[in-house]
């Protein structure tokens, strides 16, 4: 064959795949079956969180309670036809791993977005891969208040689905303000884990306990490690000093254990214990006895609150887990809808439009103290959801003579909070 013929077959060719690129584009516009494949693709979410070592109970409540709305998601229909696929990873607890995995997901795994279900220790790291790739990141269990209160740390992309230390600090110190004053409770001491959610944590409670009741004396804090095996010597300093009551922000596993071993010292007897972390299925269920005078903010109890929607949908998690729902369950819950709602509502799984929606995004929760929640716009955390303190007993349902956060309350003195650290 010629150079001329070749040249002539090739142009030939050429014209024809491009008719017929044409025709196939002209069938896309058209609404044709012939669907472009990435309409018709998985829409993949990555979720790094602890999946073994002595807080699995996080990742495992975490994944459930995921897995339990995705499936929901999927069988309505998911987006347009394109299913929700959850990629988990574990990153074992460790901030590095947690970074290493969350990284991977994105550039490995084809995931669009993360839901980052890693306690305080491990979201940092995320929220710093998540800022560097410039993708979604929804934060579902770290409840350290400068993860989304600081502005320094806030990105277009990072929103928080958990409760925030700020939001139980207010409700807390209200509420033990007022025991303290009924029981004369002058001397308090404290016990939480050294990081960053268990220092920050117990400085807001002080502050407004400090708030709401002016006769509050501080006397010792002790700071174990986070997921430390033996307390005797910090329990052994909390009998020393001698309060009269005690805050702690231990939490999981760290909280039964601690429970069980100052059982051996007698260090509840005649001190009143309070913590925003006792109140859940996980601690109370593991704790051999429940000692009294213990004092405790809401973490996840089917009956707070105590509604239709909030008992169907623990009747629900726990019919497929055959296991009590935790309070990472219902935060996890929450960040999962807020991302499908928001998804449906942009009609792309794009992050950078989810993120438009999601800013100032209600939805209807079992998990609202109206049976609404709201992701916050000015700093993309969720507010609104259900809180409260109250005195503990043996068995359902558990918490008695709850007294409900205001969030009125909490919304004044969060802003006064935020102006005074230069955050607003």
């Amino acid at each position: 064959m010629s150079a001329a013929s070749t040249s002539n077959s090739k142009t030939a060719l050429r014209r024809k795949l491009l008719k017929g690129a044409a025709a196939t584009a002209g069938m896309a516009v058209l609404g044709a079956p012939a669907i472009s494949l990435a309409q018709n693709k998985t829409i993949r979410i990555g979720m790094p969180t602890i999946l073994s070592g002595r807080v699995a109970m996080l990742g495992i409540s975490s994944r459930n309670a995921v897995a339990l709305e995705v499936e929901k998601f999927n069988a309505a229909g998911g987006l347009g036809g394109r299913m929700i696929e959850m990629v988990v990873r574990d990153s074992k607890g460790q901030p590095q791993e947690a970074a290493r995995v969350a990284r991977e997901l994105i550039t490995g795994d084809g995931c669009e977005m993360i839901l980052d279900a890693e306690a305080s220790s491990g979201a940092f790291a995320v929220h710093e891969v998540a800022k560097d790739l410039g993708v979604l990141v929804v934060h579902t269990c770290s409840e350290t208040s400068s993860l989304t209160a600081d502005p320094k740390l806030r990105f277009p992309t990072a929103f928080r689905s958990a409760r925030q230390g700020i939001h139980d600090a207010i409700v807390g110190g209200s509420y033990g303000a007022e025991v303290a004053k009924r029981l004369k409770l002058n001397r308090w001491m404290s016990i939480s884990p050294d990081y960053a959610y268990g220092r920050d944590t117990t400085a807001e409670y002080f502050e407004y306990l400090k708030h709401f009741n002016k006769d509050i004396e501080v006397v010792g804090q002790v700071w174990p490690k986070l997921f430390q095996a033996d307390y005797s010597e910090n329990i052994t300093r909390l009998v020393q000093g001698k309060p009269q009551a005690l805050y702690s922000a231990l939490w999981g596993g760290d909280m039964t254990s601690f429970i069980d071993q100052a059982g051996i010292y007698a260090l509840f007897k005649d001190k009143q214990f309070f913590s925003p972390n006792l109140a859940e299925y996980a601690v109370l269920t593991a704790v051999k006895n429940v000692p009294p005078n213990m004092h405790s903010g809401n973490r996840y109890l089917r009956s707070f609150p105590n509604t239709p929607a909030n008992n169907a949908w623990a009747d629900a998690y726990q019919a497929k887990f055959k296991e009590l729902a935790l309070n990472w369950s219902w935060e996890n819950s929450a960040g999962i809808n807020l991302i499908m709602t928001a998804m449906k509502k942009a009609n792309s799984s794009d992050g950078k439009k989810i993120a438009e929606v999601m800013r100032g995004l209600k939805i209807d929760s079992p998990f609202g103290a109206d049976g609404t929640l709201t992701m916050r716009a000015e700093d993309h955390t969720l507010v609104n959801y259900a809180i409260g303190y109250g005195s503990l007993t043996n068995k359902e349902p558990y918490m008695t003579n709850q007294v409900n956060g205001s969030w009125a309350q909490i919304y004044e003195l969060e802003t006064e909070w935020k102006k005074r650290k230069g955050w607003a």
